[in-house]
């Protein structure tokens, strides 16, 4: 009788299996169009801008609920002057600080260009068609919180020329806050749309001066990276 044995199945020689690819693997970003570099998200594209795709999305629904937030405020306000300081000598609050009195203003914002009433509600709703335009195209928070203020500043007392007397487009703005003294003598009478106004203008000039554009981009980093 033979000794020897048959190999036994774990002698056998295994058939080599095909390495599998790493699902965790992430794919590398397509190269720069003339470089053997890929484009990462702070690099510019073949225009000279940021890639579409890197950028924060649009803010179009953020300034949408600002806007419609401030603006329900203004009317309300508004409406509760009138209701209650028509005929009423100013209402001293927090020990002289501020003053609530119904102030009928034909002019701008703390009563600034008065007798120019359908003049201003031309550029009150040139304001507003220009801040929706450039709503399309808005992706910086910043921003959108500005523009949202400035926006329902410029419809709360537009509002007010369009509906109330004497008449269309000659409306008189409702105004109810003085501060540090009766009648406007320290500082004109203002509403909540004026002081949405200034707010939102305000914040859109600091954005400008530390460089940050509407678009989600940086004026300073554009102009760190073509100096170079």
């Amino acid at each position: 009788m033979s000794s020897e044995h048959p190999g036994r199945p774990e002698d056998t020689a295994r058939p080599a299996t095909p390495a599998q690819p790493d699902a965790t693997a992430q794919p590398e970003p397509p190269a720069r169009p003339g470089s053997d570099q890929p484009a990462g998200p702070d690099q510019p594209d073949s225009a000279g801008g940021v890639d579409d795709t890197d950028r924060p999305p649009r803010r179009i629904a953020l300034i949408g609920l600002v806007a419609l937030v401030v603006l329900a405020l203004d009317v309300a306000t508004k409406v509760l002057a009138t209701a209650t300081l028509e005929g009423r000598a100013p209402v001293e609050v927090l020990g002289g600080l501020v003053y609530l009195q119904l102030v009928r203003n034909p002019g701008a914002a703390f009563s600034m260009a008065t007798g120019m009433t359908w003049l201003l509600t031309i550029v009150a709703m040139a304001v507003v068609v220009a801040i929706v335009w450039l709503a399309r195209r808005l992706r910086s928070t910043g921003w959108a919180i500005g523009l949202g203020l400035v926006l329902a500043g410029a419809l709360g007392n537009l509002v007010d020329r369009i509906f109330r007397a004497p008449g269309p487009l000659r409306g008189h703005v409702v105004d109810f806050v003085s501060v540090f003294a009766p009648n406007g003598d320290v500082w004109p009478v203002f509403n909540v749309a004026d002081s949405a106004i200034v707010v939102g203008a305000a914040l859109i000039v600091l954005l400008s001066l530390l460089g940050r554009d509407y678009d989600g981009t940086s004026s300073r980093r554009r102009a760190r990276g073509s100096g170079r």
